[in-house]
């Protein structure tokens, strides 16, 4: 991290920041959407001790990066909960779709 000389150059690196974090956030959302097609159901997507997992590695990974465990905390509770949202959607719109018919071959 460098140390900023003017509040200017604060918002810059910041602006910096959150165009990394959006694409990673991109990134993760497209991860999410592929966990979809492998639940079976809403209850193995809405998956709460997961949930769970994930806060507790990140209050961690918080704690050893000098970030307030809470703030971390809260920033993931947040965006897990949309990405459920999201996983949810998909998930649904995955189990509309058509299953591939069985090969006639597989039975023979």
């Amino acid at each position: 991290m460098e140390t900023c000389n003017s509040l200017d150059e604060v918002r810059g690196h910041i602006d910096r920041l959150d165009q990394q974090i959006i694409g990673l956030l991109s990134e993760r959302s497209q991860y999410v959407k592929q966990a979809a097609t492998f639940k079976q159901d809403t209850d193995a997507v809405k998956a709460p001790a997961r949930v769970e997992a994930v806060i507790t590695k990140v209050r961690e990974l918080a704690s050893a990066n000098e970030l307030n465990p809470l703030v971390a905390e809260q920033v993931y509770r947040a965006m897990i909960a949309a990405f459920i949202e999201d996983e949810l959607q998909e998930h649904a719109r995955l189990q509309q779709m058509p299953k591939p018919a069985a090969d006639s071959d597989a039975q023979a």
